[in-house]
């Protein structure tokens, strides 16, 4: 093998590819990517053996063929090239080494044979279909803070995409939670994606789709079957297995009869309950929120190092109201809001409460209370 690639371009190609490498593994060739070249391309392939990364990218091609190079030192040595440098990469069957050489600089890698590399069996994909990557993207970033890092209760260690009802017909509709908070957004339901069955996308695996969804208008194939989902640009495909587990009834959790609204502007509510949480040490510390009239008054009290108060000018025109929330969560939710007003609804004071976006209804989040 041997060719020839703009550094910036390889540099792209062998970062979406070294992130999914897990550094800490017991299986050698699993720390290194498969390199391809052939025609006027090259692709980069990587695996945990849960997630695997292609990523194509344009290259002069002198001599087609294949090789495995540890992906971590690979990345570091393209990050570490002058910019606009053009990277020479030529594989030595002979002496197992693979060359990199961008002007005066010259490395020697060791290599693995290419036929020890694992490759993802390809799976047959029940449902296909296309999505707008902006869709995608609002669905995977305002629901991954609700996934939960429990090990034991695997099934709620990523987000459920299903298909729903939503208020106006059916949608494609992604939740997470961890028992204390609770993310649910709702997206067009794509052409073809009627009979998508259920999914549960790992957490390693949204936190890879960022890569692939910062184009808004770019469309994304969806590819989905009951044990892998795939997501595929024409330069990277990401093929992941999905947790093995039944997500629980979130629809339970969800609270319908919560009648005490309270509208207040979402960014001067975050900057609110992060500057009185600054007294507690703790990360769960309780933030109380007393409500009355057109009011809202935020207090954190740690008996180590202090208090902090502060006062809010809101919306609000119910009865007299005192509850609690971790600051943290509360902050997680306020930082999802994109419109200018968070919308909370509260029943009583050990009942969790409801968050919307304004008058938008696709994306809601449930919070469970704590005693103050």
């Amino acid at each position: 093998m041997k060719l020839s690639i703009e550094r910036a371009t390889l540099l792209k190609a062998v970062a979406q590819a070294q992130s999914v490498v897990e550094r800490r593994n017991t299986i050698p060739i699993l720390a290194n990517v498969l390199i391809e070249a052939d025609g006027e391309a090259i692709s980069f392939r990587a695996t945990d053996l849960d997630i695997e990364v292609v990523d194509k990218a344009p290259a002069q091609v002198e001599r087609p063929g294949a090789t495995t190079v540890s992906a971590v030192m690979l990345h570091e040595i393209v990050r570490k090239l002058p910019d606009g440098a053009l990277v020479q990469l030529a594989d030595d069957p002979h002496t197992g080494r693979l060359t990199v050489q961008a002007g005066r600089s010259n490395f020697a890698l060791a290599t693995l044979p290419r036929e020890d590399f694992p490759v993802m069996a390809s799976s047959e994909y029940q449902v296909n279909f296309a999505a707008p990557a902006g869709d995608l993207r609002r669905l995977f970033e305002k629901t991954r803070f609700a996934i939960s890092t429990e090990e034991t209760r695997y099934y709620l260690n990523g987000v459920y995409m299903h298909v729903a009802e939503g208020e106006d017909g059916r949608v494609l509709r992604c939740v997470a939670t961890d028992g204390h908070r609770l993310a649910r957004v709702d997206a067009p339901l794509p052409d073809g994606a009627a009979d998508m069955p259920g999914v549960i996308v790992p957490r390693k695996t949204v936190a890879e789709l960022r890569k692939l969804l910062e184009d808004d208008e770019m469309q994304i194939a969806v590819s989905v079957s009951e044990t892998k989902l795939r997501f595929a640009t024409p330069d990277i495909a990401l093929t992941s297995k999905v947790i093995d587990g039944t997500f629980p009834d979130y629809s339970r959790v969800i609270p319908i009869g919560n009648e005490k609204r309270l509208e207040v502007d979402a960014g001067d509510f975050a900057k609110a309950v992060d500057r009185v949480a600054t007294v507690s040490s703790e990360r769960s510390r309780a933030v109380k929120l007393s409500l009355e009239e057109d009011k809202l008054v935020l207090a954190v009290n740690a008996p180590d190092s202090g208090m902090a108060q502060e006062e809010l000018v809101v919306a609000y025109g119910d009865d007299h109201l005192d509850i609690g929330f971790n600051a943290k969560y509360l902050l997680e939710i306020a930082n999802q809001i994109e419109r200018e007003n968070a919308v909370f609804l509260f029943n009583g004071s050990g009942d969790p409460a409801l968050v919307r976006e304004g008058g938008d209804t696709s994306a809601v989040y449930v919070v469970m209370p704590m005693r103050v």
